[in-house]
């Protein structure tokens, strides 16, 4: 098991300003792993504003599909790293008709391995209704999987609920 920090949240409880921060507190360098694409003006709009967010001292890699080696290339680097998000990258992976179950395996694998400080978000996107539609469940599904696995790989989970977070494993 890592270090690492596993932060999950629903959409805008402020899991991504809780993880920015950790990050920060580690030192005057460090480095943002996007997962994002932005296929529209909204999200356009999001990355520009979750960019503005980040003060100096921030290197961004965009790893939209290839997460793993983007962790595993910096491990032992001693640069902290924030992998935001996990379901971004999943739903990309999924657009991308990827073997999920493979792809999340080798992920939880690296996190596990990884040399340094690391903080990786991600959707809690189990406490909502059962989608109506099939993709719509089979993305729910495997991120629920996915963030077992990374909960499983990570020394310390924090859960971030209207801005609050909340340790749910590790020590404080």
């Amino acid at each position: 098991m890592s270090d690492a920090i596993f932060v999950l949240g629903g959409a805008r409880s402020g899991k991504s300003a809780h993880a920015q921060r950790l990050v920060e507190a580690l030192g005057e360098r460090r480095l943002f792993i996007a997962t994002a694409q932005a296929f529209d003006a909204e999200m356009e709009d999001r990355i520009r504003r979750h960019q503005a967010d980040r003060t100096a001292g921030w290197e961004t890699v965009e790893a939209p599909v290839d997460l793993a080696e983007a962790i595993r290339s910096n491990s032992g680097s001693g640069v902290p790293l924030l992998v935001d998000c996990l379901t971004l990258w999943l739903s990309n992976l999924l657009l991308a008709d990827a073997d999920l179950e493979t792809a999340s395996a080798e992920l939880a694998s690296v996190i596990a391995d990884f040399d340094g400080p690391l903080v990786i978000v991600s959707n809690e996107v189990g406490f909502g209704i059962v989608p109506d539609n099939a993709l719509a469940r089979r993305f729910r599904d495997a991120a629920g999987r996915l963030n077992q696995q990374v909960a499983a790989a990570a020394a310390f989970v924090d859960l971030v609920v209207a801005g609050m977070p909340v340790r749910i494993k590790g020590a404080s």
